[in-house]
């Protein structure tokens, strides 16, 4: 038997099986202590499969993907364990790992509160010293149940009776702790060394708020307590940087009880939302878009053509009008279509690039809404370009290089996710294999690092996903690339080819930044509310030391207006440091102290929002080295 590593080494074995963890300790010792999960010619297995056949291995330590995911299975395990020994009255649901972490579903009168979270973390620490390996077995249906039955879990029950027949149903044990489950897990529970429960939430019984309200414990776990360390020290961070709070602190938007889920924008957030159009629209005429603009508001027949009715139903704003019955629209692209099909085309104008910043609404539940990352209401900078089958690949070709611009602009890393054919899918399998390997391909040439996610593209086609990673390491999905061969036959769409005849394009979906609203709190977070000077709703404020400076303060105002630039005079009667203070709560790019000696030298006294010394400079030569920032649209300072 063959065994492929990563690196291109093959191990052989005579006997004709060995396990994971086994050829882990063979590699090296230190591998097999730290083995978490493998890989098996392509699929995630548990570290405890039996390999029989010539195969490609990788083994997974705690540091990737896999790895974590079984780590912390493992630790949702260990916390339900200790849950089951303290409070032996709750009836324990699904614990899966996350991808920050795990949770817990559980139903207990009362929930669990800061007193009983103490105590399960200590009874946690227990078990860990205990050191319980982790047993995998495998049941007939009528045995699970009857284990269930015996231990009075009416969810592990519930469970069992959906699992299809033929489908194995496993269990893993810890010392008295059983558990319904498909892995992965690690070898024991001995390498936790470091966790945190760090919240507590509700949560219905399968996400179906017509079930009953579960609690929810949330925890991370580490090899190393130092890590933990830096993870919750993360945490406090992103407390500080939650773009909820900075936005309700630099007067960006609100939310209110009489429009949930739909963001009010204030002064200072209009002007934000508003730079970032203007961005997004100077780079669609460089490449040559058309920009549109769609009713919001339109006729069921309209969503049953395009497939959306069938499919996105539940989440769609439904209204009636002239006795018929109308949806507001959660997505731009069938309204696209119709202006496409509106007038003939030919070859000649393909690709057609169409551009809308189109106003959607959809109805996530109330318990899934957070702040501009997840809300009822958003605007995306969306696109629709059709174009000949041979034009995929530029084209595709042009979109990363359109994206990599723009997230390179905000100091993005990114990865992309290739997602494939989801279950609910229309279309035949040809239609779907063949977009499938026009994106493949595409990505391959371009040689960029994609991973694949099996089973999560769009219903009409497959799609790139763009996930940002923004200062704090974590990642968020905004961009889109989706190929889509079902919506144009649907609608008919055509143009007249060089032949003469009548062909049917192939349309692109693609969105840049996904929608204004995840952007605007994703680089409210990345930045700290501290926005480059180009995107600050206020970008200068002048601090006249007393108001005899406030006529040198006025004129100097007028300039900067005169060149465009966003500027306020504080003129109230308080100290300069107050006013100091306070522009830097607002987290101005610039503050302008100007008195006796910059008045009659025609200079201004320069303090930056994150320094504490100023710097004396003449204001003509301050005034064009900010409006060339401005223009360039340069993410750092021009005067550090």
């Amino acid at each position: 038997m063959k065994i492929t590593l990563p690196d291109g080494s093959i191990r052989e074995y005579e006997q004709e099986e060995i396990r994971a963890i086994d050829l882990a300790y063979d590699i090296s010792p230190g591998l097999g202590r730290e083995a978490c999960a493998v890989t098996i010619n392509g699929v995630d297995k548990d570290i405890r499969t039996v390999i029989n056949e010539d195969s490609e291995v990788t083994i997974h330590k705690f540091d990737s993907k896999q790895g974590k995911e079984a780590f912390w299975h493992t630790t949702a395990h260990v916390m339900a364990q200790a849950i089951k020994r303290i409070y032996p009255e709750t009836k324990i649901s699904i614990g899966p790992p996350i991808e920050n972490g795990f949770y817990y579903d559980l139903d207990r009168e009362g929930g669990f509160g800061d007193t009983e979270i103490e105590k399960i973390e200590a009874e946690m620490k227990n078990i860990i010293k205990e050191g319980f390996e982790l047993d995998y077995f495998e049941l007939s249906r009528e045995e699970a149940l009857k284990l269930m039955e015996e231990r009075e879990e009416p969810y592990k029950i519930e469970l069992i009776n959906d699992i299809p027949e033929g489908d194995t149903i496993s269990f893993y044990k810890q010392g008295e702790f059983v558990d319904l489950c498909h892995g992965p897990h690690i070898m024991t529970v001995k390498p936790i060394k470091a966790f945190k429960l760090t919240s507590v939430a509700g949560a219905y019984w399968r996400g179906n708020e017509n079930n009953k309200m579960l609690t929810r414990i949330y925890g991370i776990s580490f090899p190393k307590k130092s890590r933990l360390d830096e993870y919750l020290e993360m945490l406090e961070e992103a407390k500080r940087r939650d773009h909820r709070k900075i936005g309700k602190e630099l007067g960006l938007f609100m939310f209110l009880e009489e429009s949930p889920g739909m963001p009010f924008y204030l002064p200072n957030g209009t002007i934000l939302r508003n730079q970032l159009i203007e961005y997004i629209r100077g780079l669609l005429v460089k490449n040559n878009y058309h920009e549109i603009i769609t009713p919001i508001f339109m006729n069921r027949a309209l969503w049953e053509r395009s497939g959306h009715w069938d499919k996105y139903q539940d989440k769609m704003f439904i209204s009636e009008a002239d006795d018929d019955i109308y949806a507001i629209k959660p997505m731009n692209c069938p309204g696209c279509v119709l202006v496409y099909n509106s007038q003939p085309h030919s070859y000649r104008d393909l690709p057609l690039r169409i551009s809308e910043f189109g106003l959607d609404h959809r109805f996530e539940q109330s318990g899934e809404l957070h702040g501009l990352m997840r809300v009822r209401e958003f605007t995306q900078d969306d696109a629709h370009i059709f174009l000949t089958l041979d034009q995929i690949k530029d084209e595709i070709k042009n979109l990363v290089a359109l994206v990599d611009e723009v997230y390179s602009k905000f100091g993005f890393t990114y990865h992309i996710e290739l997602s494939t054919r989801p279950e609910n899918s229309i279309g035949s399998e040809e239609e779907w294999n063949s977009a499938e390997a026009a994106l493949q391909e595409a990505c391959d040439e371009l040689e960029l690092n994609y991973v694949i996610n099996p089973g999560d593209g769009a219903f009409y086609g497959p799609k790139l996903d763009f996930h940002l990673r923004d200062s704090l390491n974590r990642t968020w999905q905004c961009g889109t690339v989706q190929l889509d061969f079902q919506l144009p036959q649907r609608f008919e769409v055509e143009y007249v080819g060089s032949d003469g005849e009548k062909h049917r394009p192939v349309m692109i979906h693609r969105a840049i930044l996904g929608s204004f609203e995840r952007f605007i709190g994703t680089i409210t977070e990345h930045f700290a509310g501290k926005f480059p000077t180009w995107l600050a709703p206020q970008q200068v404020r002048i601090l006249p030391i007393t108001d005899r400076h406030n006529e040198y303060g006025n004129k100097l105002k007028s300039e900067l207006e005169d060149c465009g630039v966003r500027v306020h005079l504080d003129d109230r009667n308080e100290k300069v440091g107050y006013k100091i203070r306070e522009a830097q709560a607002d987290k101005v790019p610039y503050m302008l102290i100007i008195g006796d000696q910059e008045q009659e030298s025609g200079t201004v006294s320069l303090r930056l929002r994150d320094h504490t010394a100023n710097e004396t400079l003449e204001f003509n030569d301050f005034k064009d080295k900010l409006v060339e920032e401005i223009k360039n649209k340069t993410m750092d300072s021009s005067f550090l």
